[in-house]
């Protein structure tokens, strides 16, 4: 894998994004640094993860020869952005507007290397089973959702509640890794 053999940064401290490169044998240092991630107003999600993405990725110093990598992930539901929730009942809420229901999981990705700044998203769907009260308040109370946008590990114990996926499975973990070795392969 050519391109694949650069001195990359993570800019993230997402333990789910270092997981997912390890896994598929990229080599790279986290350098994480803290980024204002409110969504500015009127902004789409889609605009909104692409932005965060190279804000994360130009927030780290970076050495000449060296490549950061910045994402961010949301998901959506019909005009609905979920973020990370704020407390149990933020995800109790956002449980309740995906269960039995499709959505769409957006991350942005921006990688910035010697003389070159790429800035991508992938869009992955994913449809939940219908989920009882009960359902959503016994996995609220395992703590899985708090870090997690839209409230949910597609990874974790929200497994169960996936019916369909159409698209990279990874990208709802949190990055799109195909895409990712595609733009290192590139520069």
């Amino acid at each position: 894998m050519g391109g694949m053999n650069r001195k990359l940064i993570l800019a993230s401290a997402s333990p789910r994004r270092r997981e997912l490169l390890d896994n598929a044998g990229i080599v790279f240092l986290v350098r994480a640094a803290p980024v204002d991630e409110t969504r500015g107003e009127g902004e789409t999600a889609l605009e909104y993860v692409r932005r965060l993405a190279e804000w994360k990725a130009q927030a780290v110093p970076r050495e000449a020869d060296e490549w950061v990598l910045g994402a961010d992930t949301t998901v959506v539901v019909d005009e609905h952005v979920l973020e990370k929730p704020a407390d149990a009942a933020d995800a109790s809420r956002m449980l309740r507007l995906l269960a039995g229901r499709w959505h769409e999981v957006i991350t942005g990705i921006c990688l910035v290397g010697p003389q070159m700044r790429v800035v991508d998203h992938a869009v992955t769907r994913v449809q939940f089973a219908p989920l009882t009260d009960e359902e959503i308040d016994a996995y609220v109370a395992t703590g899985e959702p708090f870090d997690k946008a839209g409230a949910y590990a597609i990874q974790g114990r929200a497994s169960c509640f996936v019916t369909r996926i159409e698209g990279c499975y990874f990208n709802v973990v949190g990055l799109p890794v195909s895409l990712v070795a595609k733009h290192l392969q590139r520069g």
